[in-house]
């Protein structure tokens, strides 16, 4: 069965404001699980200069019908004037079905806003 999961790779500016993303996503069933990896460190462009800084890395997992109101959510949440939220297609068949078929049935609760 085909399942259409999706995994959003998110920066924030720290743990604090992750924990409030990924909170909100899965309270309102918008998410089936939300990891956080402190201690990222960042090199980017913004408006023409290099800069460096230490961000957080936040991984949504959802289906594919959700990601547009998790990116929307995530959106309003987020302090950056433009978040790197980015969707990234898990591979059908690959990886622990048992883990897949629950993360299935978790992204597909009615939403609770």
């Amino acid at each position: 069965m085909y399942k259409n999961l999706r995994l959003l790779y998110v920066t924030t500016s720290n743990k604090k404001e992750a924990q409030k993303i990924g909170r909100a996503l899965v309270k309102q069933n918008l998410a089936a699980c939300a990891n956080i990896i402190d201690g990222m460190e960042s090199i980017y462009k913004w408006e023409g200069e290099i800069r460096e800084d230490k961000e957080c890395v936040l991984l949504i997992k959802t289906h594919y019908s959700r990601v547009k109101k998790v990116t929307r959510r995530v959106m309003e949440m987020h302090s950056y004037e433009c978040p790197c939220v980015i969707s990234i297609t898990l591979a059908e068949n690959e990886g622990n079905e048992e883990y897949l078929d629950w993360l299935e049935d978790n992204s597909k609760q009615p939403f609770k806003l």
